[in-house]
């Protein structure tokens, strides 16, 4: 069995950040969001991996690499343009072959892995498995509807006034004969190889495409909030690792990752919280559910429920800051003027001086 990862979106969703950065390599607990799912498939037993890439693809194959240090086989696969996640699969064909395999959308999280998942693929011997959830706005997704015996019986793509709740997971299990139906379909009205359209070409020829509704949680990390909400799932298993050079007038509760050459001084840091390598915390409160990249300088200041990515200084910031995801090498002081509160969703080499 084999992996296939879409990893070539361009992100729009996380702008200004993703202007200069791949949104799967954003990270989440300071490790990016791609990694997740190259090891959620390792873990299943499956090792050899294609990834799709598009414009951000040597960000991409610089930070993977050729897959041994996550026990893999990377293959990249270019896709000029995002034209559907059935595209993804057409321009994978010969990558894939005739195996089965399982396709992971890059920027997606899932409690506890796929290798459940994959073994129930196999064990039940369908021609398809998707996993679906659950969800508050069914409109923002390919949803599913299922027929008294709870199969499949018709997948839309976003629909206006969805009859089903069900949304699809960015997790799928296919067979060879999915290749059959991507050839059968034609592009949205968006210009896009529907996968649900494919999907409804294996239900609609008789295949056994199996629904698996997930219980616990998963993120689709497109967006700020849902960036915010993964780093807070993610620490809520962070174990303590504590390194690092602490003064004796600052304390550490909860739990708090770490890593090497860290200086905390006059701090509270109060987890679940990571702290990257070589990360400098003075006259700082960090708040819970914070992850803060490599090289971080943090002085005068106080910041919880927050994402920062490696390089960034913050100073003299008089409010508390909060629920902010801001980028690589980003800047922000104190000049005159005062505001009562702030939030930041700053793109890479931003600098910016608040009041």
């Amino acid at each position: 069995m084999k992996g296939l990862i879409l990893s070539g979106g361009k992100g729009t969703r996380l702008r200004p950040l993703t202007y200069t950065s791949a949104k799967q390599l954003v990270p989440v607990a300071n490790k990016p969001v791609l990694f997740f799912g190259i090891e959620s498939i390792v873990a299943a037993g499956i090792t050899d991996i294609g990834i799709i890439v598009g414009e951000t693809g040597d960000e991409i194959r610089a930070a993977v690499g050729d897959g041994e240090r996550f026990g893999a086989k990377i293959t990249y696969i270019d896709q000029p343009d995002p034209l559907g996640l059935a595209h993804a699969v057409l321009v994978a064909r010969d990558f894939l072959a005739d195996d089965p395999f399982v396709m992971y959308l890059g920027d997606n999280l899932i409690a506890g892995g796929i290798a459940s998942l994959v073994d129930e693929f196999r064990s039940e011997g369908v021609n398809a498995e998707i996993l679906l959830a659950e969800v508050p706005n069914p409109q923002q997704f390919g949803v599913a509807e299922l027929n008294d015996q709870g199969k499949v019986e018709r997948l839309v793509e976003k629909p206006a006034e969805p009859k089903s709740n069900l949304a699809l997971v960015g997790v799928y299990m296919f067979d060879h004969n999915i290749h059959q139906s991507v050839d059968n379909i034609k592009p949205s009205a968006r210009g896009e190889l529907e996968i649900t359209d494919a999907i409804q070409d294996m239900v609609d020829r008789g295949l056994d495409v199996h629904p698996h509704i997930v219980r616990g949680w998963w993120k689709d990390t497109g967006k700020i909030d849902d960036m915010l909400e993964a780093n807070r799932i993610v620490l809520e298993q962070l174990s303590n690792r504590r390194r690092g050079e602490i003064s004796d007038d600052s304390r550490i509760e909860g739990r708090v990752d770490m890593g090497e050459n860290v200086t905390i001084r006059h701090s509270l840091i109060r987890g679940p919280v990571v702290i990257g390598d070589g990360v400098t915390l003075d006259n700082t409160f960090v708040g819970p559910y914070t992850s803060i990249g490599d090289g971080c300088t943090v002085e005068r200041c106080e910041i919880e429920n927050s994402i920062v990515l490696a390089e960034s200084e913050i100073r003299d910031v008089p409010e508390r800051i909060d629920a902010s995801l801001i980028g690589r090498n980003v800047q922000i002081d104190r000049n005159v003027r005062k505001p009562k509160a702030y939030r930041f969703m700053l793109g890479d080499n931003s600098t910016v001086s608040v009041p």
